[in-house]
């Protein structure tokens, strides 16, 4: 991703999270030089992953695809690049948390061989409060 795909980026993340990043963290997600993969369709971003390496460490901050492109591989595509270029990277380890209530995402990432490490209570605050679900993958 790049600075001029944000914009897109972002229309995403509000259009998929029921607890989307405010625009300011979106933003400077980016500018702190977290990395981050899109998958395209005809030009357009249909998806994005956000993540960020320290050490020997990758941890998954978002990943969203728009609702019609859901089930379809751009998650799995998306997935894949992530593991491998932490890899490229020198990572060990990736780490993600997702809320305990997201059955669907908690079930794709098993797919993928992460394991559930630990529940986070009251980890997601706000209008749609919820338990973290960490979850790591040795790579």
């Amino acid at each position: 991703m790049d600075y001029s795909n944000l914009e897109e980026a972002y229309k995403i993340e509000l259009e998929t999270n029921p607890a989307p990043w405010s625009k300011d963290n979106f933003f400077s997600s980016f500018e702190v030089g977290h990395n981050s993969i899109v998958c395209k369709k005809d030009h357009k971003i249909i998806g994005f992953l956000i993540f960020s390496l320290i050490q020997n460490e990758s941890h998954l901050l978002n990943i969203a695809v728009l609702e019609k492109w859901q089930r379809k591989g751009s998650g799995k595509m998306l997935m894949n690049a992530f593991i491998k270029q932490s890899k490229v990277l020198g990572a060990r380890k990736i780490f993600l948390e997702v809320r305990s209530k997201n059955t669907n995402a908690i079930n794709f990432y098993s797919k993928f061989n992460f394991m559930k490490d630990a529940i986070r209570s009251n980890y997601y605050t706000g209008s749609n409060p919820d338990d973290a679900v960490l979850m790591s993958l040795d790579i």
